[in-house]
């Protein structure tokens, strides 16, 4: 299943130049192709391209390292397997440089534990690196001091709030707010069909709506640690609800009419974010947040300010 949103500019020069070495290939192209589809091992993917497997084992390292491909090794008959599987769903390159955008800006990472209010509903809980925090389907949990340390949270219905500080907007005009996380739906255990109508508000303003299709899982998320069930949510996808004086947006896709005079930044000592699903949702199928350790991108909760 492909998960991911790869987005550069002209600064991530390495990065770049590992993604043209991995598609400067017809044979590495083909086996994305392949990898679209369902997930193949080193030696399947040599039989089905007609190529030594010794020249697949090398196509499939360039992929990796471009991080196009993840590998993970499973039991084969003789010892293990390298199986493949694509993580990208979309690739996106800037044409600029963050000196020519000569943009101020400010960013903030939020942990995912740090919240300021809730209301869930089961299924809910949470759990750091180490294991779960408090007793699963309790909401009293959300209150324990060590909520803190949470790198996932899930709940049924309900929502969960942050408050974000301002000092940085002091004598300056914010152009743009940006708040970006991983996330998806809830269901006991996973689910691939299980959609969610998921809501974002800032500063009590509906900000959009993203509907996810899925609760994540059938493989392992890249940095969920080793405690963590197999049978359980794995992973999710990075969204970015964004407000300018245009209007609202889910990454690029309008998503409302509330424009950035109306948030009142820097009226108040912070920035309030609000997740949750809305009382009238059409799909009410819950949240899962993932934190910087948990699920397949590296990130908290985080808000961007950019200034004129």
């Amino acid at each position: 299943m492909m998960i991911q949103t790869i987005k550069m500019n002209l600064d991530d020069v390495d990065h770049l130049v590992s993604i043209g070495k991995a598609l400067s290939s017809d044979t590495r192209i083909d086996i994305l192709k392949q990898l679209r589809y369902r997930d193949l091992n080193v030696n399947e993917i040599a039989e089905i391209l007609g190529i030594p497997a010794s020249s697949s084992a090398a196509h499939v390292k360039v992929l990796e390292e471009a991080g196009m491909i993840k590998t993970s090794l499973q039991p084969g008959i003789r010892g293990s397997m390298k199986v493949c599987h694509v993580i990208l769903d979309h690739i996106y390159l800037e044409m600029n440089t963050s000196k020519n955008l000569e943009q101020d800006e400010e960013i903030i990472k939020m942990p995912i534990g740090s919240f300021t209010d809730y209301r869930v509903q089961p299924t809910c809980g949470l759990a750091s690196n180490k294991g779960p925090i408090g007793a699963e389907d309790d909401p009293r949990c959300f209150y324990l001091p060590t909520r803190v340390d949470a790198q996932l949270i899930w709940f049924g219905n309900g929502y969960i709030e942050y408050r974000f500080p301002t000092n940085s907007i002091d004598n300056k005009k914010v152009q743009r707010v940006e708040v970006s996380m991983e996330m998806c739906s809830e269901d006991h255990e996973f689910n691939l069909d299980y959609p969610s109508d998921i809501t974002l508000w800032i500063n009590q303003l509906e900000v959009g709506t993203w509907t996810c299709f899925s609760d994540f899982g059938g493989r392992r998320g890249a940095l969920n640690p080793d405690w963590w069930p197999d049978k359980n949510t794995q992973y999710g996808q990075l969204k970015t609800w964004k407000v300018t004086e245009q209007g609202s947006f889910i990454d690029d896709d309008r998503s409302g009419d509330v424009k950035l005079n109306e948030l009142q930044l820097g009226k108040l000592d912070y920035i309030s974010v609000r997740i949750g699903i809305k009382e009238d949702a059409k799909h009410k199928g819950g949240v899962n947040l993932f934190g910087e350790n948990f699920g397949d991108f590296s990130q908290n909760i985080v808000m961007k300010l950019v200034f004129q």
